[in-house]
């Protein structure tokens, strides 16, 4: 009981001391923006209660095609990586061209930076004028985030299948499997619970990056934003469009700090992940 009581005692002075340096943190940031000799300007320009009253709406209607976009790219993102993943580590000889194309295309796709991905699919594919072609801005953005985030999934699954030991695959194996049932049925759902916290952070940037797909033209949050700012030239539409998007993140960010810490409890505790 005194040992409980002694517990409880530090948590409230370790609650108080972390509050009262925040309020003190606060407190000297603000003053050091306050006092500073541009910010009368700086807070009309980017902190416009009119301009975020008027671009929030437009800025919300734009966010839910970010949202689809993360929810259709999501799922072809994990179905792709995990493809690729698996054509990586694919065993013998005869499966050595599709491994040299695997690596080749994570490789390049790794190595490219997304805007210029996303400028040559959204801006180089009309220009082709190939019959059967979209050009959609929606559709061609969408396609250039999953070649791009497929490249990083893929690695993160390769990495995942690499370090289930070499024994559960020779035990399947012994138990009558083929390769194939092996590697579905034993091999990879001990590979993805293990990977889940990564390909959890991945999905987090592919909502961000969801903004970039307004380059082409595609009304999104983003593009929203830039309208207003187009028209007005006050810049708080860009902040409102940053806030929206951060409070969206938050939640994936803390799902994922929790699945994380939850297999780290269970790998502690010597169970199983």
């Amino acid at each position: 009981m005194e040992r409980e009581r002694y517990k409880r005692a530090r948590a409230r002075r370790a609650t108080a001391v972390a509050a009262v340096s925040t309020l003190v943190t606060g407190a000297v940031l603000y003053l050091i923006v306050a006092d500073a000799p541009g910010w009368p300007r700086t807070k009309e320009t980017f902190f416009s209660a009119r301009y975020a009253r008027e671009a929030l709406p437009k800025v919300l209607d734009g966010l839910w095609l970010n949202v689809r976009l993360l929810l259709v790219c999501g799922v072809a993102v994990l179905i792709l990586g995990m493809l690729i993943a698996v054509a990586r580590t694919l065993r013998g000889p005869v499966f050595f061209p599709l491994r040299v194309l695997a690596a080749a295309y994570t490789d390049f796709f790794r190595g490219l930076p997304l805007i210029i991905n996303l400028m040559i699919v959204v801006l180089g594919m009309p220009a082709l004028r190939l019959q059967g072609v979209t050009v959609d801005p929606v559709l061609l953005g969408g396609t250039a985030l999953t070649l791009t985030y497929s490249a990083y999934v893929a690695e993160v699954f390769r990495a995942g299948i690499e370090s289930v030991h070499p024994s559960q695959r020779a035990a399947a194996r012994s138990l009558g499997l083929t390769n194939r049932q092996a590697l579905r049925h034993v091999v990879l759902p001990q590979a993805v619970r293990r990977q889940v916290p990564p390909l959890l952070n991945d999905l987090v940037s592919l909502q961000k990056d969801t903004g970039l797909v307004s380059i082409g033209g595609a009304v999104d949050a983003v593009r929203a934003a830039d309208i207003i700012v187009g028209r007005s030239l006050n810049y708080t539409p860009y902040i409102v469009a940053g806030l929206v998007f951060v409070a969206l993140t938050i939640p994936m960010t803390r799902f994922t700090d929790w699945v994380t810490a939850r297999m780290d409890r269970q790998r502690a505790q010597g169970g199983n992940l």
